[in-house]
């Protein structure tokens, strides 16, 4: 029997406003997002910008009233799941076919600088919107995963007496909450790929998303497929080539397989 993808997610690095913030929320089928961003915008007396897409909504909100409006979606709106917090991340995700999803979230309609996308078939957690990758658990990070952590149990309590928000039992927000909680410690990237290989117990491919660009690990065996190509003009990354055909000049590309346990990380030009 072929299996196919259960769920799809895109986090899309997308224009930012110096002084703002975006939060992405999804709700069940109850909340009018509309609604519930105008009643934000009222509880943190601030303008809250909604801009609707599907079953997620943007709510773009001055930086400082951040925490307040987070408080205030947990406390009042149970429906309604904040997603991602960024000055240019979105991150838009739903159960279904990667190619549907995209087209009911109207993502062509987007611009920016880097994306990354997932599409998933569920081999632990449950298959719900909220399971699905890309996960953020940090300001403009977010982090997608193929394969499978051992430790992840452990880790999530320590994570969460660390502070670090962590919302599924997902392993792979498991795996973003610790590269949030290392960033927060004043570590690189690169550093909190580095410590990640000894600490996360497991086999991962990891594609780590930042506001200025994206990072790469695979494990020590390396088992999770993964290729990718360089032009002058983009980096792109896939488990498979041909999910890379689809680029522009991808015959001329240097194309290559990330080394084991070697993180990678690009930065946008932008």
């Amino acid at each position: 029997m072929r299996a196919w993808p259960d769920s799809a997610g895109f986090a899309l690095y997308t224009t930012g406003a110096a002084d703002g913030v975006k939060l992405t929320v999804t709700t069940g089928a109850s909340a009018d997002l509309e609604r519930v961003g105008a009643e934000l915008g009222r509880a943190i007396q601030a303008a809250v910008k909604a801009n609707v897409r599907y079953t997620h909504a943007t709510f773009a909100i001055p930086a400082d009233k951040a925490d307040q409006a987070r408080a205030w979606l947990t406390e009042n709106t149970p429906d309604v799941s904040i997603v991602s917090e960024g000055r240019r991340l979105e991150i838009y995700k739903e159960v279904g076919y990667p190619t549907e999803v995209g087209k009911k979230f109207d993502l062509n309609s987007i611009g920016g600088t880097h994306a990354i996308a997932h599409t998933r078939m569920a081999t632990e957690s449950a298959v719900t919107t909220n399971g699905a990758h890309p996960f953020s658990t940090g300001r403009d990070q977010c982090l997608v995963h193929n394969g499978s952590l051992s430790n992840h149990a452990s880790l999530r309590r320590e994570l969460r007496k660390d502070g670090i928000r962590i919302e599924t039992a997902n392993d792979t927000e498991v795996a973003a909450g610790y590269i949030s909680r290392e960033l927060r410690r004043g570590r690189s990237l690169g550093d909190a790929l580095e410590s990640s290989l000894s600490d996360l117990d497991g086999f991962f491919t990891f594609v780590v998303g930042t506001e200025n660009g994206f990072g790469v690990l695979r494990d020590p065996i390396a088992c999770k497929p993964a290729v990718m190509a360089e032009t002058d003009d983009y980096v792109g990354f896939a488990s498979e080539y041909r999910s890379l055909t689809c680029l522009p000049g991808i015959a001329q590309a240097r194309l290559f397989e990330p080394k084991p346990a070697t993180p990678y990380f690009w930065e946008s030009r932008q």
